[in-house]
């Protein structure tokens, strides 16, 4: 199946679910998550595997184990292009339209204190501005958890100080319901912004946490 753009009832489905986010509504509702969410997601990760990997297309089913809000579905379709640990590209199908993105989301203690070392390194640290200020000015929001406060073991006057509080570290844009998410030409716009952001895919890749 070649990828022909996410149709307008795809938005619809997921406009529906976060209004009656049920199993009866899932259960009724499924073949159209099946033939408009599912099918057109593999496509277009199938579309993007030879240049960036193999991308993961997550379950649509919700973790509610430990969670407060016990709805049993997710209201967005994600799907992962991974080349570390927590690492790589992503790319979401929402009510709000299609965002495209790339970083880390998570870390355990030794990538997280390899992340905050490579910053302190005069060399690295510098480099890593470098490319989110250039990020940034491509139209990219730079997002991520953070700490409120410094990083224990890490000075607060040190002028990379707010990438330190970082415990996550990600480069989002909102694509939107732009009318060409309809279309195939939109797997080339997600094709161009992760592109973009493979200086950032590439430096966070590189973090040895031995």
């Amino acid at each position: 199946m070649s990828f022909t753009g996410f149709p307008v009832a795809a938005l619809d489905f997921y406009d529906d679910l976060e209004m009656d986010n049920t199993k009866s509504f899932w259960e009724a509702h499924k073949d159209v998550y099946r033939d408009s969410v599912q099918s057109p997601m593999k496509a277009l990760t199938d579309e993007l595997a030879p240049e960036f990997g193999t991308v993961k297309i997550f379950r649509p089913y919700r973790d509610v184990r430990f969670a407060r809000d016990k709805t049993p579905y997710k209201t967005h379709q994600g799907a992962f292009a991974g080349v570390a640990p927590s690492t790589g590209w992503y790319v979401e199908l929402s009510p709000r339209g299609v965002r495209t993105g790339a970083g880390f989301y998570d870390a355990e203690a030794p990538r997280l204190a390899a992340f905050r070392n490579a910053i302190v390194e005069e060399k690295t640290g510098t480099q890593l501005k470098r490319i989110l200020a250039k990020i940034e000015r491509s139209g990219f929001e730079i997002s991520g958890d953070r700490l409120k406060t410094s990083p224990r073991g890490y000075d607060k006057e040190h002028p990379r100080i707010e990438l330190l509080r970082h415990r996550s570290l990600f480069a989002g844009r909102l694509i939107g319901f732009e009318p060409v998410i309809h279309t195939p030409e939109v797997a080339d716009l997600i094709r161009q912004d992760w592109r973009a952001l493979k200086p950032l895919v590439d430096w966070l890749a590189r973090l040895d946490p031995s």
